[in-house]
């Protein structure tokens, strides 16, 4: 429609490419970003919109989606620092205290074979620490996938472990994702830990991947099946990172000003014997 395409790879981002005209639109429900190195250009598309749609135009974007897009003198910084503390605020009747780190390595999860501790109470925290782990804060991604596990019957240790997380966003809560000016760089970081408790049978898997140094695509989950050795349980992440780097590349080719063609991604992996 008016020239613009359907990224394939994600159906919700719209792009223009000509001589004469460069511009993203980004929408997710009834929130929208336009996107443009020339001003006149986003006006256009948002002229072209009014006339078909009803819709607001709040100027340059400063807030979308809940998460903060800050100015820096180099370059942009992502963060959630509002929400966290709308978060903090909603749930301080549970009285967590601050923590240096989001997870603590000495406290044991396994599944809870007892009577349910205030299941629907950690529903609501987990959904909403969820939400800040998928948009900004990759630092507690791990930590957020092991709590996943429990959401159905928790206890008081997995209570224990999601009042650590509320406490270290507490005390980290302006954190940011800061992308600098420099020519982009598309890597990526896999790694997964083998079986580390007597209770677990299945390993691992995290990986990120960067443009500029800041995040743009992480994952921390449970690997689908056992693996028999440290070499093993890395390959498998490897793979889950090389379908990842697949993704991204085949979206990126979509976007105007990205170098073409497409230079290979660097993986970065810590197991020689999976490489």
């Amino acid at each position: 429609v008016n020239g613009f395409k359907i990224n394939e790879c994600d159906k919700c981002v719209y792009i223009k490419y000509t001589l004469n005209q460069e511009v993203i639109v980004c929408l997710c429900v009834d929130d929208m970003l336009i996107m443009s190195k020339d001003i006149a250009n986003v006006k256009a598309t948002n002229r072209m919109l009014a006339s078909k749609f009803d819709i607001k135009d709040l100027g340059v974007a400063d807030l979308i989606l809940g998460i903060k897009i800050h100015k820096t003198p180099n370059g942009l910084a992502l963060s959630q620092s509002h929400y966290i503390q709308k978060v903090l605020e909603k749930f301080k009747y549970l009285n967590f205290k601050k923590a240096k780190t989001p997870t603590d390595v000495n406290l044991n999860l396994v599944k809870n074979k007892g009577e349910s501790q205030s299941q629907l109470d950690y529903a609501r925290v987990f959904g909403c620490l969820m939400y800040v782990t998928n948009c900004t804060r990759t630092d507690i991604a791990c930590a957020i996938s092991k709590l996943s596990r429990y959401t159905s019957n928790p206890n008081q240790n997995h209570w224990l472990a999601m009042k650590i997380i509320l406490g270290y966003l507490e005390d980290t809560q302006n954190y940011a994702l800061h992308y600098n000016k420099y020519p982009a760089v598309l890597e990526g970081y896999s790694d997964a830990n083998w079986i580390t408790r007597s209770t677990e049978t299945k390993s691992t898997s995290g990986y990120v991947f960067t443009i500029d140094g800041g995040a743009i695509s992480w994952k921390s989950s449970k690997q689908t099946c056992i693996a028999r050795s440290t070499m093993e349980s890395e390959f498998i992440a490897l793979d889950k990172t090389g379908e990842e780097a697949e993704w991204l590349r085949n979206f990126l080719e979509d976007i105007p000003h990205w170098p073409k063609p497409m230079a290979p991604i660097c993986i970065h992996c810590n197991s020689q014997a999976a490489i």
